[in-house]
């Protein structure tokens, strides 16, 4: 790569990254994206994006000698990520915003801008590999090496295109080698906590988010049971997720976990834990990395959350835009709107695909 854009937010993550790629020759520019007005969004709470956030871009920038772009994103952002957040939970799934963001606004806006600027391509702090398989020619995403911190459950949506124009520094690198390059370098950011919450809902409070952004009130319903009789009444089903126990609001005569929504009817399903698991699991909007399309049956490795550890099962192609996945062992709450992730059997690192899970 002749010349590169570092995704700048501020953190230690993309200034170490941004310093290996300049150690590696390749000249390179700063650019941290502005996405959301801090009082629309949390006017309490120190958002992702806040005007410190870039002035440290900008000062690890100066201390690196490179130059610094600050994008007006706050459009893209809303629309590709919180407009699409919001019109999910209110059909009930539970959406992954991280991956939104990295398909259309890190990798898609961002992208199209460091092009326009003369870049080759974009370069960020996310744990995971970027390769080219010498004899399809397709370009593969991999785990990183550091796998409890490995981010390829969030990258699965890249395309061939953005992969192509795709660095990741960090991916043979631990997080405590990483910090240990910050320190040595004199970053400041060097020991920063990493953040945990959704980025635009800092307190962690997405009902309130959501009310607020949507403008409108989700109403009260019923919990049923798995005959549909009711059971008691919730607070609306936007407040609960798929495997949910504590938070429900009332007692039962033994523990009651949620199991299914339906926001039509207002109604949560409670059951048994044992209620929860399933072997199968169906998915939509699908993308392909390793491979253009699935002709047969392919055993692979899998997850249905990021937390969640790989597990063995055989994934179908069913349909232009659609992927069907039969697990060897039943899987836990299994979440509509969250990704289903697959990895190749044989060498456990090389992304295959993945999609959304609709059922």
């Amino acid at each position: 790569m002749k010349k590169a854009m570092i995704a700048m937010s501020g953190g230690v993550d993309s200034s170490v990254a941004a310093l290996l790629t300049l150690r590696e020759g390749t000249e390179a520019i700063g650019g941290t994206m502005r996405l959301f007005d801090r009082a629309a969004v949390s006017p309490s709470e120190k958002v992702c994006g806040s005007h410190d956030d870039v002035q440290d871009a900008k000062g690890v920038c100066d201390r690196l000698g490179i130059g610094h772009f600050v994008f007006d994103m706050e459009e893209e952002f809303e629309n590709a990520v919180i407009q699409r957040f919001a019109d999910i939970y209110r059909r009930g799934d539970t959406p992954n915003p991280c991956i939104l963001c990295n398909r259309f606004v890190k990798f898609g806006g961002l992208l199209r801008r460091a092009l326009n600027l003369g870049c080759d391509a974009v370069v960020t702090g996310h744990y995971a590999r970027v390769a080219q398989d010498s004899s399809s020619g397709r370009w593969l995403l991999q785990k990183a090496v550091d796998t409890a911190k490995d981010q390829t459950y969030f990258l699965y949506g890249l395309n061939q295109y953005q992969l192509a124009h795709t660095l990741l520094p960090l991916g043979t690198l631990t997080k405590p080698e990483v910090r240990r390059i910050a320190e040595e370098n004199g970053f400041a950011n060097a020991r920063r906590h990493d953040s945990q919450d959704i980025c635009f809902i800092p307190d962690g409070d997405y009902v309130a988010f959501l009310e607020r952004f949507c403008g409108e009130h989700f109403p009260e319903g019923d919990f049923v049971d798995k005959e549909g009789q009711v059971i008691g009444h919730h607070k609306g089903t936007i407040r609960y997720t798929i495997g949910q126990r504590k938070g429900l609001g009332m007692g039962f005569n033994k523990p009651m976990y949620v199991c299914a929504k339906d926001v039509a009817a207002r109604t949560v399903t409670l059951g048994d834990n044992a209620d929860l698991f399933s072997r199968e699991v169906s998915a939509r909007d699908i993308n392909l990395i390793a491979v253009p399309r699935l002709n047969a049956p392919l055993r692979v490795m899998a997850k249905v959350r990021y937390s969640q550890r790989e597990e063995p099962a055989l994934l179908e192609q069913t349909g232009e835009d659609a992927l069907h996945l039969t697990f060897d062992r039943p899987q836990r709450a299994v979440a509509p709107g969250q990704a289903v992730v697959c990895y190749d059997a044989d060498d456990g690192i090389t992304v295959i695909g993945g999609g959304t899970i609709v059922s």
